[in-house]
């Protein structure tokens, strides 16, 4: 890792904006929304540190080296990081590709280096994060409390809350209805750890990127994953790092039983056509079972 990511609080700080045009107002954009004051200066003003007094950051955009030298020292003797327009080696700090959904914030940097990189890589994700992504995050902060309380357990904490971010709650967020989505919440919470176990087949030949968003989702959720031996390693990277593995030998209809009955969420990686009678025994059994094909 060249560079360390790192998240400025924007409330009640100041960011002050120096230079004009098209670049400058390019920064500035970056906080439209935002909770932080901006301030804009040009001419003498950028040269003198009092004007960068109190500021989390600084942001200097101009064609004129003079002005550019000038106010990154100014802003340097009042202590603020700075950042130069297309100038990394004058900057304390870079500025990424940034994907913004309200509370949910994600930013992809290449140290200054490839910026059209980054934001092609920004809009690759962008796509993956949808509309709404902020107020389920909003949601689980009103909530955070309570849900402690009632779950004081860690992995029955985690468990809780990785199924509450693909449930009916959270889709109420996403889609704008706050008063539902809080009523949904209470009412998951209130049964508790309670979960109802699931296997999810999901196609593991790839390519990633055909994936759905909703399989990407269950991937990042899964208790338990099992995986064909071909299965494309970009697919298995989805996955969080500390699930459970489970080797295919193993995860027969039995032991696939036994753990939904658990309340375990099973991801099955398949390259291969999946045994009818695994799917019968599974429904037999009354677990429930997903199939989430690539797209198309």
């Amino acid at each position: 890792m060249d560079s360390f990511p790192a998240f400025f609080p924007l409330s009640g700080r100041k960011v002050v904006i120096a230079g004009s045009g098209d670049a400058a107002d390019a920064k500035a954009r970056l906080f439209d929304g935002s909770p932080a004051t901006l301030i804009r200066l040009d001419g003498h003003a950028a040269y003198l540190p009092g004007s960068y007094s109190g500021a989390a950051l600084a942001f200097i955009a101009s064609p004129d080296e003079v002005f550019v030298q000038a106010a990154a020292s100014a802003a340097r003797a009042a202590r603020v990081l700075v950042n130069v327009v297309d100038r990394p080696e004058l900057c304390d700090f870079n500025t990424p590709a940034v994907i913004d959904r309200g509370e949910v914030v994600a930013a992809v940097g290449t140290g200054g280096g490839a910026p059209v990189l980054a934001t092609m890589l920004r809009n690759d994700i962008e796509a993956q994060v949808p509309e709404g992504t902020g107020r389920v995050a909003a949601l689980l902060a009103k909530f955070q409390s309570e849900v402690r309380k009632t779950l004081p357990t860690l992995h029955e904490r985690r468990a809780f809350l990785r199924d509450a971010v693909m449930g009916e709650a959270a889709a109420a967020a996403r889609a704008g209805d706050m008063d539902r989505a809080g009523q949904l919440f209470r009412e998951a919470l209130a049964k508790g750890g309670a979960r109802k176990g699931v296997v999810r087949f999901i196609a593991g030949k790839g390519p990633a990127d055909l994936l759905t968003l909703r399989a990407v989702r269950a991937l990042g959720t899964a208790d338990v994953l099992v995986l064909d031996a071909d299965a494309e390693p970009e697919i298995v990277k989805m996955a969080r790092r500390d699930v459970e593995r489970l080797d295919p030998e193993r995860a027969d209809a039995d032991h696939l039983i036994q753990l939904a009955r658990e309340g375990r969420q099973i991801i099955r990686l398949i390259t291969h056509p999946v045994d009818p009678a695994l799917i019968h025994a599974l429904a037999q059994a009354e677990v429930a079972v997903e199939v989430l094909p690539i797209a198309t």
